[in-house]
């Protein structure tokens, strides 16, 4: 069982596009991995979110993230479903779907709902370096917030580059926060400064930040 701050899995996978090798194609580009898993195709909660996915893609694009899907069914399945999904709403989804009718790497992020052998509704979002930085399961019946996935990939892309954190219901262009300090001396220090709350809670201005660790 996976679990956040491990290595992802280093496997090559069947998709709609074609093989990928996580670490060759994704990560070895310096590219995020955003890896969502559904559980089965031609289903509806699921095709409302594939179509979310789809019209908010680009966005994922300009962060540098890999947006992948994942499910049990076959590559005929998914190619089925997807045509369907563009012939009926005019939507075509852009980002490969990894097949994995053998339950291989579904079993080794632990996604497999085992009564049913589906897929469990799971996330996870993974750092260049091929660290999981977030994995979260939905239930079956209630489909992902992909606002709020957009929202914790930006957070998660600012703290890696920026070595920061981010607040509560933090936003791009809202205040970050600077890590404690981890000796007296620092936390005296600290107190000195103006955007110092307490010795362990400093707040920094999104603007201070450099582009290049802003999203």
């Amino acid at each position: 069982m996976v679990k956040t701050y491990q290595k992802f899995p280093d496997v090559q996978v069947m998709t709609t596009a074609g093989p990928i090798d996580f670490y060759k194609d994704v990560f070895g580009k310096g590219k995020w991995l955003f890896l969502f898993a559904h559980p089965a195709d031609f289903t509806p909660v699921c095709t409302t979110e594939f179509a979310e996915f789809a019209r908010n893609y680009s966005e994922f694009e300009k962060l540098g993230v890999q947006l992948v899907g994942l499910s049990v069914d076959s590559i005929y399945s998914h190619i089925a479903w997807l045509t369907d999904i563009e012939q009926r709403y005019g939507l075509k989804i852009p980002f490969p779907v990894i097949a994995d009718p053998e339950k291989k790497l579904a079993r080794l992020l632990d996604l497999v709902e085992e009564n049913s052998g589906l897929t469990v509704r799971g996330v996870f979002i993974v750092d260049p370096q091929g660290t999981i930085r977030f994995m979260a399961q939905y239930p079956i019946e209630a489909g992902r917030n992909i606002q709020e996935l957009i929202r914790i990939t930006k957070a998660l892309i600012v703290s890696y580059k920026a070595k920061v954190s981010t607040p509560v219901n933090w936003e791009p262009g809202k205040e970050v926060v600077v890590g404690a300090p981890t000796t007296l001396m620092e936390a005296e220090m600290r107190m000195k400064l103006p955007n110092a709350k307490a010795w362990y809670l400093m707040f920094k201005k999104y603007d201070e930040l450099p582009p290049d660790q802003r999203v």
